[in-house]
């Protein structure tokens, strides 16, 4: 019996601490299904579909303040626009481009390229949404003011030296268009007076070895703004999905994406989750090598092309936007509406730089240069871009055009001609009077007599490679 006593105690025991494990491990269960459900609350997110793994990050703008509408900006382009840019009510601190309370700070993926000008960009959304979409533009409320500042680097061997030259404002008006105005600083940065035309400026530049060259700049018109902010572009150009899809610097020192940022400070109409955001596709910058050419140059196309070149736009076949498929675009072998007098060109010729119109008119200063408006240099940055892309295509090599020395012009006397090929064995023929040469014509042997006025015309040709496009001079000889 005193066995059975023992036993019985012995089972009691094991009992109790049976049901001290059962309960143990319930208490554990609950309590990490209770972790696990305030997690999901402070996500914000159902437990089933945690969306986000940022999600407890923090918010580059934690909470939306509203600016006035139109700030101090006329509703309507035709009232009573502010003289000086402090009167505008953009910045609290004009000299120094302190923002006025409730304008946002941001920037875009690809920049227009405007002759080297470092911008900064703010934009005053009042009481209302945006309307957002994933692809094409977004439509702003009435009352949107974006502000742009234009800063010039004036010594080549400092970056950080630079010359404040304008700042641009671009108004949602009341009646559901665009305006813009530029205000044009002063030299002491004290303030920036309106300007009512177009102007250029010589801006003094410290260049290499100690030397002062100069460079244009070009101040738009309240015309030209509406060349490109108009009905077809929704007005306003680079604040969308495909630009603004990328981390930014907040004031007050947290990096974020922007689109989470706008999205989770009220601004965005339909609101996105973070799912959605992750699937936006962004620009591709052009020194960004983690992206194909391809996606790096038809970036730089949707930014510096994109405002005309779609449907509705100016008068040709190709859409430049990012958003168009590349097969649908009419870029690769499209047509082009002006030949600039080129043999078989097309937009953008495969393989071939000296065919691709795109290529010819964003690679000059001259009348046929593309974008037209506010432009005095070339980006050779983007010029280099486009040619990689070209060239990175498909294709048989092409032959350069001839170069002529000495270039045309005007001579007082005889003067002779040489024309040399960068191909090694190439055969170049050339014409005297105008003509388009061909294989059958006069092969360049020895320098070129010139005596009287002549249209020198030439072309290289070689086995194996696309004939060159013709070179051509214009030379005017006088006693």
């Amino acid at each position: 019996m005193g066995h059975d006593l023992k036993d019985d105690a012995i089972n009691n025991r094991n009992h109790r601490a049976g049901i001290w494990s059962h309960l143990s491990e319930v208490f554990k269960y609950h309590t990490l299904l209770a972790l696990v459900v305030v997690v999901a609350a402070l996500a914000g997110t159902p437990m089933a579909h945690a969306e986000s793994k940022n999600s407890l990050l923090p918010y580059g703008l934690s909470a939306r303040i509203a600016p006035e509408a139109y700030l101090r900006m006329p509703h309507l382009v035709d009232g009573n626009i502010p003289l000086l840019l402090s009167q505008t009510g953009a910045f609290s601190d004009t000299r120094n481009l302190v923002p006025s309370r409730g304008l946002i700070p941001y920037d875009i993926a690809v920049p227009f390229w405007s002759d080297g000008a470092v911008k900064s960009r703010w934009v005053a959304v009042p009481n209302g949404k945006i309307k957002y979409s994933p692809t094409g533009d977004w439509v702003f409320p009435r009352g949107t003011v974006f502000v742009k500042t234009f800063e010039l680097p004036t010594d080549e061997a400092n970056p950080a030296v630079k010359r404040r030259l304008e700042t641009r404002l671009l108004v949602c008006d009341s009646a559901g268009g665009v305006y813009g105005v530029v205000y044009k600083w002063r030299p002491d940065n004290s303030d920036a007076d309106l300007l009512g035309t177009s102007q250029t400026e010589e801006i003094p530049i410290n260049a290499a070895l100690g030397e002062l060259r100069k460079q244009t700049w070009y101040y738009p018109s309240r015309r030209d703004c509406l060349a490109c902010h108009n009905a077809y572009t929704s007005g306003v150009l680079g604040v969308k999905a495909r630009q603004m899809n990328r981390a930014f610097t907040y004031p007050s020192g947290v990096t974020d994406n922007q689109l989470r940022a706008w999205n989770h400070a009220g601004l965005l109409a339909p609101k996105v989750s973070d799912a959605e955001l992750a699937t936006v596709p962004t620009l591709a910058a052009a020194d960004d090598v983690t992206r194909s050419v391809q996606d790096r140059a038809r970036s730089y196309l949707d930014a510096n092309c994109a405002q005309c070149h779609r449907p509705g736009g100016t008068v040709a076949y190709f859409d430049a936007r990012y958003d168009t498929p590349l097969e649908k675009q009419e870029l690769i072998n499209g047509p082009v509406l002006i030949d600039q007098g080129i043999d078989r060109p097309r937009v953008i010729s495969p393989h071939d730089i000296w065919r691709s119109i795109v290529f010819m008119r964003v690679n000059t200063v001259d009348d046929i240069k593309m974008p037209p408006i506010a432009r005095e240099t070339i980006d050779q940055a983007g010029v280099k871009l486009l040619q990689d892309w070209i060239t990175s295509l498909p294709g048989r090599s092409v032959l350069d055009p001839p170069t002529m020395s000495p270039q045309g012009g005007t001579f007082s006397g005889p003067v002779e001609i040489s024309l040399t090929e960068r191909e090694p064995g190439a055969d170049i023929r050339y014409t005297l009077d105008g003509s388009v040469p061909g294989p059958g014509d006069r092969r360049y042997e020895a320098p070129i007599p010139l005596t009287g006025p002549t249209v020198l015309r030439a072309r290289a040709y070689k086995d194996g490679f696309t004939r060159s496009i013709t070179a051509q001079e214009v030379f005017i000889i006088g006693p």
